[in-house]
């Protein structure tokens, strides 16, 4: 009885395993769930950093991965100019380059100290702005009162001179003090390491004209020649370019070339206190007749001539008195320099006394030859 029983129950397992693959096979198929005891997709272990710096914008971009879409987005996002070889895979990330620091400045020289503790020294500097050909000077102009009370400006004319130029740079280096020059063009090219001296010590230097002449009596066009081959000789001199700063000689101010100067924008200097140098020729005389004046007036550019040998002498005096009077010394400098023009440049360079390679178009043996004696 047992054993039928169990064979019985065996028959309708069988039966019934029957049944359910049948029904598989005739059912559509479906993608089976996910279930809980399901392995999880496999995925790519995440590739190590790539640092890149591009050399067009120095921007670094980090690359993941390849095939991921977070590594498509950035490498889209980037341009990467790409290695001709992949680089080998490190197991620790690149660090980034940092990018060269930015050089500092180029250290700025201090200004010189003045070896004399006792100098009279330079107690201001002023700029100029020369633009439109201001005027300076009571002795004919009253437009700009720009010094205090007890200051003067010290002005040279018509240098450079040899033995006479030298010993106002000294009296002036011995007491630390700047002043203004006035050359004369053709003065410029006779003595031009002078005029190097000049600006070296850091003294402004304008212009008086090419050959010190009385623009009164001149055409405006003879005027304008006067003044660019001036200034024209004395760039050529000093090597360099200079303060568009002007006098006239004999101050004599025509209205014709003031316009010009004007239009050029040079500033134009006359004085309040004339030290009539080249007619007092004896030192003290100078000096007095200079601080006579001073104290009637208090203040005041002073023009001096450092071609006259009485002034040479007289100014280590003068800057000693002008320290014991309590004067301070003012100095000027222009706000921009002077451009000359090409015309006149190429005139100095084309003048055989200068330039004595100019009209040598013979050898030396073809223009000169022994004819007598050794």
């Amino acid at each position: 009885m047992r054993t039928a029983i169990a064979l019985a129950i065996l028959v309708m397992a069988s039966l019934g395993a029957f049944a359910l693959v049948k029904s598989q096979q005739s059912a559509p198929v479906e993608a089976p769930a996910a279930t809980a005891s399901a392995p999880a997709p496999v995925t790519a272990p995440p590739a190590p950093r790539q640092v890149v710096r591009t050399q067009t914008d120095a921007t670094e971009v980090i690359a993941q991965a390849a095939g991921t879409q977070l590594a498509q987005a950035q490498l889209a996002q980037a341009t990467i100019r790409p290695a001709a070889t992949p680089a080998a895979v490190t197991p620790a990330p690149t660090p980034a380059v940092a990018a060269a620091p930015v050089p500092p400045p180029a250290p700025v020289a201090p200004a010189p100290t003045c070896a004399n503790p006792e100098a009279l020294g330079t107690a201001r500097v002023v700029e100029i702005d020369t633009t439109g050909g201001p005027a300076f000077g009571f002795e004919h102009f009253k437009m700009y009162d720009f010094l205090k009370d007890k200051e003067v400006v010290l002005t040279f004319d018509d240098g450079p001179w040899l033995n006479t130029t030298p010993h106002v740079l000294k009296a002036l280096a011995d007491q630390c003090v700047k002043a203004t020059f006035f050359p004369i063009g053709k003065h410029a090219t006779y003595y031009p390491e002078i005029l190097k001296q000049v600006a070296a010590a850091g003294h402004s230097i304008g212009g008086h004209t090419w050959s010190h002449a009385n623009l009164g009596k001149k055409t405006l066009e003879e005027a304008k020649e006067e003044i660019e081959r001036g200034f024209s000789a004395v760039r050529w001199a000093v090597g360099g370019p200079t303060s568009p700063f002007f006098r006239f000689p004999a101050l004599r101010h025509p209205p014709e070339a003031m316009a010009y100067l004007a239009e050029r924008n040079i500033g134009i200097f006359s004085t309040d206190l004339d030290s009539f140098d080249f007619k007092v020729k004896k030192p003290d005389q100078i000096v007095k007749g200079l601080m006579a004046k001073l104290t009637k007036h208090g203040k005041g550019i002073l023009l001096m001539h450092d071609f006259q040998a009485g002034t040479a002498k007289a100014l280590p005096q003068l800057l000693a008195e002008l320290k014991a009077g309590g004067y301070k010394v003012v100095h000027l400098k222009a706000k921009t320099p002077i451009t000359t023009i090409a015309q006149y440049d190429d005139m100095l360079l084309k003048d055989p006394k200068l330039n004595p390679a100019v009209g040598a178009s013979r050898p030396l043996g073809n223009v000169v030859r022994t004819i007598a004696g050794e």
